[in-house]
């Protein structure tokens, strides 16, 4: 059997979280590879909403093992959080959920960390969430890190050593006004939650269930423009977004990969600070923004939005090798009588470029812009393609020749059955 990957194309909130729960019905296996609670995957059915921050969205499927991969990093505390809102929902999870014993674990003096280094930045600030993502990610690659697994062998003295020597580092920063106390009880508690469930080696558990034939389905955080090393850097993410990462995060050679489905909303987001070429900062990009409800579901975030970006979007596409597209909230544009779409950049020099170019900082790209008539017809009460506007379906026409890549779901409201296969 193959493992198929799912990944945001764009700067992250793309919808990840509900195509995943409509696609888990085929798969007997979620695993999350990457990234840790600074994403919000928002889940809506049976009149309720869900945010997951760490676990897999397959947790709604009552039969599914979701595995929890060694490129995650864990909040012990935010994880009790999450998992305790589950089970009073009614969903099982210590059945259910395994967590890779190589996962690294976000200590309360991560996120210290985290706030005295944006504070250093001044102006410059990348304008993370705050939750310890990127100095958790540091110390694993400076092999100072510490590991789920490390709580079940003289856990105590590992921790006070690693926060001995974030405490040094604060210092060093001048960040010294805080108390951790009440946090910190609250992280151990977490730390004793974490031991009540199953703590193994992922990557063998990930390839034995291959090789027993059980279908995978590898679940992302984030998106491809937040990508360490392919996104706008250094306003980016502290991991590998894009489909290689599923690899390093889970342990699974990239001969295990078989479909690799691309999400994409109609327009484009981005949250925090960096680059974003199709920003609008008029009163139809306030009007996308109250329309699509853009707002982060772990910050409250409001999130800035922009036409879609298809240069941006072929560059995703070409680092992931994307065999499918899926397209979130359509139904936002329904009363959009234009709809734009940048398929080229306008560099500095006068130059006109459809590669994704190294610096999209402001000023040395601006977007080149095909308008599309809109459908301005209500999608949200559409069950088949066959209902499809045809302005609407020649806008997904146009789209799959920009970006040579199938659009196959369609997502036309936030509810899981508002989903149409093409």
């Amino acid at each position: 059997m193959k493992i198929d990957v799912l990944l945001g194309l764009q700067w992250g909130d793309e919808g990840k979280g509900k195509v995943v729960d409509v696609l888990t019905p085929r798969y007997d296996v979620v695993a999350r590879f990457q990234g840790g609670p600074n994403a919000g995957h928002t889940l809506e059915f049976e009149g309720q909403k869900y945010v997951l921050r760490s676990i897999p969205s397959g947790i709604f499927q009552g039969n599914k093992v979701n595995i929890i991969g060694n490129g995650v990093v864990l909040a012990p505390d935010l994880f009790m959080d999450e998992a305790k809102d589950l089970e009073r929902s009614g969903h099982n999870l210590h059945d259910r959920l395994l967590i890779s014993k190589k996962a690294h674990l976000i200590m309360p003096t991560h996120r210290l960390l985290d706030a005295a280094n944006e504070a250093a930045k001044g102006k410059n600030k990348v304008g993370t969430t705050g939750k310890g993502i990127g100095p958790t990610y540091t110390d694993k690659i400076s092999r100072n890190g510490l590991r789920v697994g490390d709580i079940l062998d003289h856990f105590e003295e590992k921790y006070a050593a690693h926060k001995a020597r974030h405490e040094e580092m604060l210092r060093a920063l001048n960040y010294t006004d805080y108390d951790i106390t009440e946090v910190e009880a609250r992280w151990m508690e977490g730390i004793d939650y974490l031991r009540q469930f199953q703590l193994v080696d992922s990557e063998h558990v990930v390839n034995r269930l291959l090789r027993e034939g059980k279908s995978v389905l590898c679940e992302g955080a984030q998106g491809t423009m937040l990508d360490v090393d392919f996104g706008s850097y250094p306003f980016v993410t502290s991991s590998n977004t894009i489909c290689a990462g599923a690899c390093t995060g889970l342990g699974v050679g990239p001969n295990k990969i078989g479909e690799v489905y691309g999400i994409i909303k109609a327009y484009c987001t981005r949250v925090g600070a960096g680059p974003f070429p199709t920003e609008l900062f008029d009163e139809t990009g306030k009007k996308i923004r109250d329309l699509g409800h853009e707002y982060g579901a772990v910050t409250g975030r409001e999130r800035r939005c922009g036409w879609i970006d298809l240069v941006a979007l072929r560059y995703a596409i070409m680092v992931s090798g994307v065999t499918k597209l899926i397209m979130m909230k359509s139904d936002v544009l329904d009363d959009f009588p234009v709809i734009r779409a940048c398929t080229a950049y306008r560099l500095a020099d006068g130059s006109v470029t459809r590669d994704f170019p190294y610096d999209i900082s402001e000023g040395l790209v601006t977007p080149v812009y095909t308008d599309i008539p809109g459908w301005q017809t209500d999608l949200t009460k559409l069950t088949s393609e066959a209902q499809f506007p045809k302005a609407f379906s020649d806008y997904i026409a146009f789209l799959e020749r920009e970006l040579e890549t199938p659009i196959t779901i369609v997502s036309v409201g936030p509810d899981r059955a508002q989903t149409i296969e093409r």
